[in-house]
């Protein structure tokens, strides 16, 4: 490894390079935020106790299994073939001429999704029960069950990982390329295909790879530690009294 040959891979194609990391961002970002919408509608609704009603009842039963398929199917195939089967595959099969970047939005957010909504449902699964019985003695049904009581600790008990998943996802948009999506891997590669010099330009790679990812992690722990609050409070308000007894006849004096 020659330091020279970096800094003038650094220098001559910056451009080039931040270009590729701020799609790379563009794609994790909003990916992560919509398949964190997702898989909390498919944790909220996997979680609904089964109706009385028959219809209800089969209807919901449906719901779940087309959820459970979902989940299944994308936490078990690889985000690259997916890339292939969805963006090839609907300009086969429908006729669809995708744009690249929004396909590649819309297959990291469903990936997301999946993954998501297993996180959640095991956040809603270590909700206490006694707070569902409780919620449900004050006349609360389900939903509001979930909106004001359940998911505002859910959302904190899953953060650390949401963020792990959004750090997954940054990585990830490197196997996107497949579909000729210009993020970071696609803009490096022809950096090192233009000087054939492979191992300094994916070192420059694996660096601005690290800085995303250290820099999610950093403002997400800040994040935590809003949510965690202050470690010491102070009682507002007048000090508690303590009541004095009289001594009684047998205590010693």
């Amino acid at each position: 490894m020659s330091l020279e040959w970096i800094i003038s891979i650094i220098t001559n194609n910056w451009p080039m390079f931040l270009r590729g990391a701020g799609v790379t961002l563009l794609i994790s970002i909003i990916g992560t935020i919509v398949g964190a919408i997702i898989g909390l509608l498919a944790g909220v609704i996997r979680t609904i106790p089964l109706p009385e009603k028959r219809v209800s009842r089969y209807f919901l039963k449906l719901v779940n299994l087309i959820l459970s398929i979902y989940i299944e199917f994308f936490r078990g195939t690889p985000m690259i073939v997916q890339a292939m089967v969805i963006f090839y595959g609907s300009s086969l099969a429908f006729g669809l001429d995708m744009d690249r970047l929004l396909a590649a939005i819309f297959i990291v957010s469903i990936n997301a999704g999946a993954y998501m909504a297993e996180i959640v449902r095991g956040g809603v699964i270590s909700i206490d029960k006694g707070q569902f019985e409780a919620s449900q003695a004050i006349g609360m049904n389900h939903i509001q069950t979930m909106l004001y009581v359940v998911l505002p600790q859910v959302i904190r008990n899953i953060l650390p990982a949401t963020g792990n998943q959004f750090i997954i996802n940054i990585k990830d948009t490197s196997v996107l390329n497949v579909i000729g999506v210009t993020e970071l891997y696609f803009q490096t590669k022809s950096v090192a295909g233009n000087n054939f010099r492979y191992f300094e330009s994916f070192f420059v790679a694996c660096i601005l790879y690290f800085i995303m990812t250290f820099a999610v992690t950093l403002i997400l722990r800040h994040f935590e530690k809003k949510l965690d609050g202050p470690e010491n409070y102070t009682v507002i308000g007048q000090p508690m009294q303590m009541a004095v007894l009289p001594k009684g006849p047998y205590e010693n004096k």
